[in-house]
């Protein structure tokens, strides 16, 4: 359970099989969700998140992904030195998580009736509410748990951490299932409070199990102004970001009803992919590169680099091309609940296709970060990233406020901003670790993409054979079967072109059995050891 791991591979491993199991729980409390609520009730519920969310963003996202891996391991062989720095910063981030708080709490319901003009008073002050009681029931318990989720990562160990999430959904789905029909939208905001501190308690463990001494205490050290100098950037990073997230929802009141919902499952849709594969990678590689960095093995990092995109590439490119041709089966599956119409599944299926073109690019996006962070640079993906808000802000107002688009819209903005970041974030990396491979890239990318776009034409005509003729969609159990069926025809295809034209990526599978079979053995020699 604490155990950790070997290789970055193993690492990414381990992440990605507990995120699928997390997304899963993820999208069975969304399925849950729009069972019991319409698209236009779960406007409340998911837009209560949006100010707590640019909290947790700013003190997660914006410091702990970015410095305290990195200063963890600086400071891993000196213990003291270590106890000092890391508590420091665990104790000033917890006083500025409380201050924010006390801030935002009493100016909670101006900044709320000030994001969504397009709905009633009584919309926003019941928006209002629950999202005073996430800042102070949500919050606390998910920042501290999220300190200990960086260090388990620090530490390499990865299991315990990517479990976390798995508690926090469960909790969510019980309370709805339970409660709903009782107190409505506040069974499941309760799920998220009581979800929070399970987060938290299940890995209190983790400091002793790596032998971590807290104290209480707030020292300017060397490595506290080192943090923060990494983590000011990062932060406004974060915080540009979340003013583009709060802008889309303040978009979408402005729309129809029920429009910030379906931009909400979209979203979360096209992460998972994006999670399991591009932000699970992106966590696991932080130690890695920022060892290899440290030890001057620059030919090392560079291949790395290199080798992880085309990866990266050969994973999301065939999944972004699945997003789009099967688009309306699979909202069916993930969202078809009772109370979600055919209106609501077919803009959603819109909203996916846009935002499936940039899922290659996003998921590269965040480990192209970890590698200026491993880099000790936090301002180049700041600065990138503001550049990239002020294209998708701009190609935003104009769809809806000058060509009255509809939501979909802004995922296609969406993706033309985060392709830029990336593109731009490579070419300035590039520049900076000279004599990247980039023909050997170029070469690899265009023989994946030829094989994606065979394999799913042949799955795309493959769906409309097969729907109505073999398998009856009207029932949900068959949409699952029809999307099973074509997922391991387009993957037989594309792993056979793989193969046919010799791309080299597809080793990662043979790797995978490799490590499966190893993780078989030592199993089986424990089991032996007990009998």
């Amino acid at each position: 359970m604490f155990s950790q791991q070997g290789g970055i591979f193993s690492s990414a491993l381990i992440m990605s099989i507990m995120i699928i199991v997390s997304r899963f729980f993820g999208f069975l409390r969304l399925r849950v969700l729009s069972s019991y609520f319409t698209a236009n009730e779960l406007d409340l519920y998911f837009a209560s998140f949006r100010i707590p969310d640019i909290v947790f963003e700013i003190l997660i996202t914006g410091a702990l992904t970015s410095a305290f891996v990195p200063i963890y391991i600086k400071y891993q062989n000196n213990k003291k030195d270590l106890w000092v720095n890391i508590s420091s910063i665990i104790n000033l981030l917890t006083l500025i998580l409380f201050i924010f708080i006390f801030i935002i709490f009493i100016f909670l319901d101006k900044l709320v009736f000030l994001m969504t003009p397009g709905y009633s008073a009584e919309k926003s002050a019941t928006i209002v509410y629950y999202s005073r009681i996430l800042l102070l029931g949500q919050l606390p318990f998910l920042v501290i748990g999220n300190f200990l989720t960086a260090m388990g990562q620090a530490n390499k160990s990865f299991l315990i951490t990517s479990l976390a999430p798995i508690i926090y959904n469960l909790a969510v789905i019980f309370t709805t299932v339970l409660w709903a029909g009782k107190i409505h939208l506040f069974a499941p905001i309760l799920g998220i409070v009581l979800g929070a501190f399970l987060f938290l308690l299940i890995q209190l463990p983790i400091p002793f199990i790596f032998n971590f001494q807290y104290l209480f205490i707030i020292r300017i050290t060397e490595g506290l102004k080192h943090f923060f100098r990494m983590v000011i950037p990062r932060v406004f990073t974060v915080l540009t970001s979340q003013v583009d997230a709060t802008i889309d929802l303040t978009l979408t009141t402005l729309i129809s009803n029920g429009s910030y919902t379906i931009f909400y499952l979209a979203q979360h849709l096209q992460l998972l992919p994006i999670s399991v594969i591009g932000i699970s990678f992106g966590q696991a590689s932080l130690p890695y590169l920022s060892e290899i960095y440290q030890n001057k093995k620059i030919d090392q990092l560079k291949n790395l680099i290199i080798d992880s995109i085309l990866n990266l590439f050969f994973l999301t490119i065939p999944i972004a091309s699945f997003f789009i041709f099967s688009r309306t089966p699979l909202v069916r599956l993930f969202f078809g609940g009772q109370k979600f119409d055919w209106q609501a599944t077919v803009l959603t299926a819109y909203t996916i296709s846009c935002f499936a073109i940039s899922i290659p690019f996003h998921s590269i996006y965040y480990f192209l970060t970890r590698c200026f962070y491993a880099l000790l640079d936090s301002r180049t993906p700041f600065y990138i990233s503001l550049i990239s808000i002020a294209i998708n802000t701009f190609f935003s107002l104009i769809f809806i406020l000058f060509f009255k688009l509809p939501v979909w819209s802004l995922a296609l903005s969406f993706s033309i901003a985060i392709s830029f970041s990336v593109i731009s974030l490579f070419y300035i990396l590039s520049r900076r670790l000279i004599n990247l491979n980039f023909s050997f890239l170029i070469k690899e990318t265009t023989k994946i993409v030829i094989i994606t776009i065979i394999a799913s034409l042949i799955s795309y005509f493959s769906i409309k054979i097969l729907d109505g003729l073999i398998f009856d969609t009207s029932r949900t159990i068959n949409v699952f079967f029809l999307l099973s069926t074509v997922a391991i025809i387009y993957l037989f295809v594309y792993l056979f072109l793989a193969w046919l034209i010799n791309i080299k990526e597809l080793y990662l599978i043979s790797k995978l059995l490799i490590k499966t079979k190893e993780y078989k053995n030592k199993i089986l020699a424990i089991y032996s050891t007990y009998d």
